[in-house]
């Protein structure tokens, strides 16, 4: 069985890493978390200009998270993440 696309041992055509320089924050969304492939997904649909798929599956997303209740906001992992996403801001505006 070959390894499945987007994988280490068989990465996407696309794959970035290999460029990445070495001051460029970055964020991984591996296969495990429950909501990885919609939330691939719907990147995809926001990049396409897709708005309506975007919008039904942001809809989706959001009723998959419904029932869970969520982490405190104060959680060390989301606050890592909201770090992440300003050091994405401030890298991009140089």
């Amino acid at each position: 069985m070959s390894a499945p696309l987007g994988s280490k041992a068989n990465p996407s055509k696309f794959e970035v890493y290999k460029d990445l320089p070495d001051d460029e924050p970055y964020f991984v969304i591996r296969a495990r978390d429950p909501l990885s492939s919609a939330l691939v997904e719907l990147h995809a649909y926001i990049g396409a200009g897709q708005s309506g798929s975007a919008h039904n599956k942001l809809a989706e997303i959001m009723a998959m998270t419904a029932s869970k209740p969520p982490r405190p906001s104060d959680s060390p992992k989301y606050r890592e993440t909201f770090q992440i996403s300003l050091a994405m801001e401030k890298w991009r505006e140089g």
